[in-house]
């Protein structure tokens, strides 16, 4: 089997046992729902990054061996420190940034009729 067809199947494994989580969730409470949206986002996620490029094929061939690989995936990414609370942490500084520096112009704008 290519590389190609090893991250195909790969893929289409995921993907169903995200329709499955995705079945499971929906027949849950609207809180337990809110509260497994970030998971169900996340994985996604790895779906979406699994779409774009492609594992060798002993990573792709490793991960077909799990039950589940989407899940383990999942909670791999669960034990580290994500960086992109960095981001968004970045972003709220930079958007507050922004409204300052437009609130600065609008003001000199004024002073300068």
């Amino acid at each position: 089997m290519s590389r190609e067809e090893l991250n195909t199947r790969l893929y289409d494994k995921m993907a169903l046992e995200q329709a499955k989580y995705q079945d499971w969730l929906l027949a849950q409470s609207a809180i337990d729902i809110l509260s497994h949206a970030s998971e169900y986002s996340f994985r996604e996620d790895i779906l979406m990054s699994l779409e774009s490029r492609d594992l060798t094929e002993a990573q792709a061939k490793a991960l077909l061996r799990s039950p589940a690989p989407l899940a383990d995936v999942y909670r791999e990414w669960e034990k580290r420190d994500p960086s992109y609370m960095e981001d968004i942490w970045d972003t709220l500084e930079n958007r507050a940034n922004e409204v300052i520096r437009r609130e600065r112009e609008k003001s000199s704008d004024k002073g300068a009729r």
